[in-house]
């Protein structure tokens, strides 16, 4: 399962480089512009890693990281707050120091390079354990326990058949990405002989009819390619 990013930068053609580019390097990406959003998108579903900009419109990133340790509602334990990267085109010393004093993990100064940047979101990931084998999956107000094979939508119980269970599954873990028929045959069905890719259309509907039985819907069909479950546009 990819690990899951928050960028959290102003400059739109930056977030956007930086969102395409972390995507293609196999992490999982949302991207906010402001701290006050930061802070909400990490108390609303924490991610596994911040790649968080000082200079923010609102308040700065330092500021971000204060919010999220010691103040305000606590995040859902165990997770307690991910790790940080500041991404900052300030690169005086007392900078670094206050930004690792506050709490960050790492100090990227403007212009980096996007390889390095990766290969140091990488090793933080590594040191700080990631997102753990079997760790509930939560998209929206959806959420899934594998282990207990436990799902719910807002809060309320969603009673879905081991086959229905697999898929949403399957779904979940590659949240944002398009899924085709034959790859979901292959990793629900376990069919990687090219079986009759109808019975996805099938188990698709019959998930929708309880997954997506309340606003907004998440599971979405991507006509000639495939599915996928999509986190709700903000």
């Amino acid at each position: 399962m990819a690990e899951q990013l928050l960028v959290v930068e102003d400059d739109s053609t930056l977030r956007e480089l930086l969102s395409a580019s972390l995507r293609l390097a196999g992490f999982e990406v949302r991207a906010v512009t402001t701290g006050a959003e930061a802070v909400a998108g990490v108390r609303s579903d924490p991610p596994d890693l911040i790649v968080l900009d000082v200079m923010l419109p609102d308040f700065d990133g330092f500021e971000v990281v204060r919010r999220l340790r010691d103040g305000g509602p606590r995040l859902p334990a165990p997770a307690g707050p991910p790790p940080v990267l500041f991404l900052t085109a300030r690169d005086a010393a007392e900078d670094r120091i206050s930004g690792l004093s506050a709490g960050g993990d790492d100090y990227v100064t403007k212009p980096f390079n996007l390889e390095e940047l990766i290969l140091r979101i990488r090793a933080i990931l590594r040191r700080t354990g990631g997102r753990q084998p079997d760790a509930h999956l939560v998209v929206a107000d959806l959420a899934l326990d594998p282990e207990g094979h436990h799902v719910t939508r807002g809060g309320v119980p969603v009673l879905l058949s081991p086959t229905e269970f697999s898929l949403l599954k399957v779904l979940m873990e590659h949240v944002g990405q398009v899924l085709t028929k034959r790859q979901l045959l292959e990793a629900v069905w376990h069919y990687d002989f090219g079986g009759d890719d109808s019975i996805v259309a099938s188990y698709v509907s019959y998930l929708r009819r309880k997954v997506d039985a309340v606003e907004p819907k998440l599971i979405h069909t991507v006509r000639g390619t495939g599915y996928v479950l999509r986190r709700p546009s903000r």
